[in-house]
């Protein structure tokens, strides 16, 4: 191009293709334009110095959003091989003006909440955006039909990623020839079933228009395929004022943000579409013979699992793939011939390695950074500084990490996640401890997403720091919290985050629901998780002793009010419901008698008599008197008489049944139990030959959950002892032996030295 030529230089492109990023490189060496106008909203410009950071590593995204709704935002993703990050480092390289010309995102965020997706950049082949609005047209896939292949990328690989030395004697030739295709396809398909473009096209048009009076003819646009031909039509200035006028507008914010590959390979939500960056990524950079770099790769990959492959295996690859690739008319082997070599010769035929390979190399891990000089709301600085004092860093894959929050360090990462959490901003997530159960210990997950930058964005409304803007938003959760249950989860939250300063507000409206609410198993279902809260608090320090008071009054009323509610007529769902409540208020009464030491013997005293009374479910009078057995206040005698007592022949058999798996059901032992209880066992034993064989077919799904759940070795035990018969036990003549491994009464040395043992492990988990 000359500084006379008539027309501007139009490249023509597919977002995020290494085919395109070469051939716009190519084009703008051989054109040297004055100029290089980029499709992208003209609110980045005043941000484009920082892409010649040296901190500015892609894959990255420019990000804006609205500035009174932070949530409604749109990325414009850019990775190492996006044909616009090339022009636009092509152009600081030689110090040329660089700018952006599609529609302002002002316009386009005006109108509501994920109007642009991720922007324009999204990588389906023709430039278009992947977001709210679907695109009836793939321009890609279109030519690719035409051109007789199935497969659109496929055969972008073949006449682009794949081009020959002819088309790198005239870097224009590929772009020329796009232009006509494109010109082809506006020709039978109008606007493509995109309205929208008709809008950004003016606007572009008149940006093209304002770079002409500045540079004259002698500048580049890059810009998605599909709009080439729109840009070069004759059209005047006023008609596209036309079209610009009256369009909505509102204040946005524009930075830059890091992004992932893995986020680039996702079609939906802020993703690019791309279905392979880590490929795409090394088509790039390979300088030469980028097939066999490529399986030298994965072959590297697999040692590193523990695979034997060898030199040979990767030569057989290679091997594979270009006779894969020729017998399929290709000029070069793709991404396809290169796995199926992979799969026959490296995997041995497998799925499950190519699996890994498709993750950890086809899309990646890869994670860009951007400056710290780059824009951020106060919040975000404030989180950054944090994350650099305590060596947290933000990564794209996924990693566990375990924390010992005895350590001042642990606990100050714990509070930080955990504040995070009640922002929104879930970076981490509470997992398993593979450590212990002991309070002291977390694990957490952590994976970073591209997204989680704005809901750090969104979250500066509530402050400028994370401890401050965590507390205003618990403070406003708890003032428009409805239900019980949510406030009481949210106390925990609180102690959780260390947040004491929130405290105040959650439990003035606690105490308020609480007060007004009269539902029992609503009440029993907060309960478990203020005595979780007063437990974390005491582990992390935080004063959390308001919270005794408040659930010392909701222990009280549940003492009062459950006998009752248990009784009421409850179907067989309820009584199901209202056991599981009994078991979580029996777990938080043994958490909070430190706090109310009377409080154990009030609920005992419940406990009595939800299992001496006819009218409670049998589920929940089984359940009560196992609790009550466990914890040493009933004695084994009277066990074995409330057991008879529901079991006898007047009662229910489903009833029946429910009681039995109210005692022996769940991960409570009841097994063990009736091992080393054989009266117990005789009385199930006698129970169950005498159920009737019609009541017997209804009674039986209830007793296989029951005792279906026991270890093998127990039920082994348990049959055994049914085997030998009822009362092989306890009531045998003294000169007959019990059964291996057991004695025949307790023997109080050797309990001794197990409870000891127990003690030592108990306190060396934490």
């Amino acid at each position: 191009m000359s500084p006379g030529a008539a027309q501007p230089l139009l490249l023509g492109v597919r977002h995020h293709g290494p085919g395109s990023a070469r051939s716009v490189r190519a084009a703008l060496d051989a054109a040297q334009p004055r100029a290089v106008l980029i499709e992208g909203p003209p609110e980045g410009d005043a941000l484009l110095a920082l892409a010649a950071e040296p901190d500015m590593r892609p894959p990255v995204a420019l990000l804006a959003h609205a500035a009174d709704d932070p949530g409604r935002a749109a990325f414009w993703p850019l990775a190492s091989f996006s044909p616009e990050w090339v022009a636009l480092r092509w152009a600081q390289a030689r110090d040329v003006p660089v700018r952006f010309i599609d529609l302002p995102a002002a316009h386009t965020l005006a109108d509501g909440p994920g109007a642009d997706g991720d922007g324009d950049w999204d990588g389906d082949g023709d430039g278009e955006d992947g977001g709210a609005g679907s695109v009836p047209v793939d321009p890609l896939a279109a030519l690719a039909g035409a051109a007789g292949y199935d497969d659109p990328e496929r055969w972008w690989e073949d006449v682009v990623e794949h081009r020959g030395a002819d088309s790198a004697r005239d870097p224009l030739a590929p772009f020329a020839a796009l232009a006509e295709a494109m010109g082809a396809l506006r020709e039978a398909h109008g606007d493509g079933g995109r309205p929208r473009d008709l809008v950004r096209e003016a606007y572009m048009r008149q940006r093209m228009r304002a770079a002409r009076r500045e540079f004259g003819a002698d500048y580049a646009v890059v810009c998605g395929a599909w709009h080439v031909p729109a840009l070069r039509a004759r059209t005047t200035a006023a008609a596209d004022r036309a079209l610009l006028t009256g369009l909505p507008k509102t204040k946005v914010e524009t930075t830059w943000v890091p992004w992932t590959h893995r986020r680039l390979a996702r079609a939906d939500g802020y993703g690019a579409g791309i279905t392979s960056p880590g490929w795409y990524a090394h088509l790039f950079a390979a300088p030469d013979r980028p097939v066999e770099r490529w399986l030298t790769k994965v072959a590297g990959l697999l040692r590193e699992e523990d695979r034997q492959v060898s030199p040979a295996h990767v030569i057989e690859a290679v091997r594979l793939a270009g006779t894969l690739a020729a017998l399929r008319g290709r000029p070069l082997p793709g991404l396809t011939e290169t796995l199926e070599a992979v799969r026959a010769v490296m995997c041995d035929g497998s799925d499950v390695p190519l699996a890994l390979i498709q993750d950890r190399l086809v899309v990646g891990d890869v994670l860009g950074e951007v400056p710290g000089t780059a824009p951020a709301v106060p919040l975000q600085r404030d989180l950054t500084r944090r994350m650099r004092t305590l060596r947290l860093k933000a990564e794209a894959q996924s990693r566990d990490l375990e924390l010992d929050l005895r350590k001042d360090t642990d606990a100050a990462k714990s509070l930080l996640l955990h504040r995070l959490r009640l922002l929104g901003v879930d970076w981490g997530v509470p997992t398993a401890s593979r450590a212990g159960t002991g309070t002291f210990r977390e694990t957490w997950r952590l994976c970073w997403e591209p997204e989680l930058s704005v809901r750090v964005a969104e979250a500066g409304i509530w402050g400028t720091t994370v401890p401050g803007a965590a507390t205003a938003r618990a403070e406003a959760e708890a003032r428009g919290a409805g239900e019980l249950g949510e406030i009481t989860a949210l106390a925990e939250r609180c102690l959780l985050a260390g947040l004491s300063g929130a405290l105040p507000a959650v439990l003035r409206a606690l105490a308020d629901r609480a007060a007004l609410d009269t539902d029992v198993a609503r009440l029993a279902g907060a309960l478990p998780a203020l005595a979780r809260s007063l437990r974390y608090g005491d582990v992390r320090g935080t004063d959390a002793s308001a919270l005794g008071t408040v659930a010392a009054g909701l222990a009280e009323r549940i003492c009062v009010a459950l006998p009752a509610a248990c009784a009421a007529g409850l179907d067989a769902d309820g009584a199901a419901a209202l056991r599981g409540h009994v078991d979580g208020v029996h777990g938080a009464v043994a958490l909070l008698t430190d706090t109310d030491p009377a409080l154990r013997e009030r609920w005992s005293g419940v406990l009595r008599a939800l299992a001496g009374r006819d009218a409670v479910p049998g589920v929940i009078r089984g359940r009560a008197a196992r609790l009550l057995l466990d914890g040493g206040r009933l004695p084994a005698g009277e066990t074995a008489r409330l057991m008879g007592l529901a079991l006898s022949p007047a009662a229910a058999p489903a009833d029946a049944a429910g009681w039995i798996e109210g005692f022996a059901g769940g991960n409570a032992g009841g097994g063990t139990l009736l091992v080393h209880d054989e009266r117990l066992l005789g009385l199930i034993d006698t129970w169950l030959v005498s159920v009737p064989p019609d009541a017997f077919v209804d009674v039986l799904p209830l007793l296989r959950r029951t005792f279906g759940a026991y270890e093998p070795g127990v039920k082994r035990s348990l049959g055994e002892l049914v085997r030998r018969g009822p009362g092989s036990g306890r009531a045998r003549s003294a000169s007959r032996a019990a059964p291996e491994g057991f004695a025949p009464d307790l023997d109080p040395a050797r309990a001794d030295a197990a409870e000891a043992l127990a003690r030592i492990l108990l306190a060396a988990a934490g």
